[in-house]
């Protein structure tokens, strides 16, 4: 039997004012992986990401999620931005904010009830945030917005989740912490799809990685294809190696590339 795949995307390209961003790329992404894309400033990562979820147009390509459009399958779908991205002078708690990931199972007209209460605040817990629950959004730290956007997508129950630099501008402790809870969604079968800029830990972290630079230069296996000659074709021959054995298969690692915007 065939194994469709999460994420499937073939001839992608999207253009800013006819400049390629992102040139006929094709990715399979098999369901219940943990991937992470990475590549150099201007690679087109988040581009990417938005490209899939339909917030920035297409010049051609095909996209599906689970076999269908991403319009048909937006109730299987979350997604974390980046944390620059957000207005965080909103006037809005911590409970609130989690709470807005349980409107796309209410619909219109249905408001949170305490059903949808007692999952966000289960939500909040996870992620180590249910002290904070009253708190105003603004007055947390960056990681612990960060902590409670990861709480939002939780609550939606998805089986496909995008993050975008999940772990930028967080602590160690924190950033374990996410690591943790993506590891969980992974081992409960759901696919999590990571923009992510720290290449010392790729190998940690993920199973999966998707090396871009505007084109696809290789996706699979980190023990397969997060080699150095990949690693070089990504960046261009400009960054230094260590291998570092990954499984069976030899992995090079560098100094962490700054975020892409």
């Amino acid at each position: 039997m065939t194994v469709l795949p999460a994420v499937d995307v073939a001839d992608l390209t999207v253009a800013y004012r006819d400049n390629p961003v992102l040139w006929d790329i094709d990715l399979q992404v098999p369901e219940g992986v943990l991937m992470a894309i990475v590549g150099p400033n201007g690679a087109g990562k988040t581009t990417l990401i938005k490209a899939i979820l339909g917030l920035v147009s297409k010049a051609a390509g095909r996209i599906l999620i689970h076999d269908a459009p991403y319009e048909r399958q937006r109730g299987l779908v979350a997604y974390v931005p980046q944390r620059g991205s957000v207005d965080w002078d909103f006037p809005t708690s911590v409970l609130d904010v989690v709470m807005m990931g349980t409107y796309g199972s209410l619909g219109w007209i249905r408001r949170p009830g305490k059903a949808e209460r007692h999952r966000s605040l289960d939500a909040l817990e996870k992620v180590g945030m249910a002290d904070f629950a009253e708190r105003q959004i603004a007055q947390l730290s960056g990681g612990q917005q960060q902590r409670v956007f990861l709480a939002r997508a939780l609550v939606q129950d998805a089986q496909v989740y995008f993050m975008d630099e999940p772990f930028q501008g967080v602590d160690a402790t924190t950033e374990k912490a996410i690591v943790t809870l993506l590891q969980n969604l992974r081992e409960a079968g759901k696919t999590v799809i990571v923009v992510h800029h720290d290449l010392q830990t790729v190998p940690e972290y993920f199973d999966h990685v998707l090396l871009l630079n505007v084109r696809r230069i290789a996706s699979g296996p980190v023990g397969e294809v997060f080699t150095d000659e990949n690693l070089r074709k990504t960046y261009g021959g400009r960054v230094p190696f260590k291998p570092q054995t990954v499984g069976n298969q030899s992995a090079a690692v560098t100094a962490s590339e700054p975020v892409d915007a």
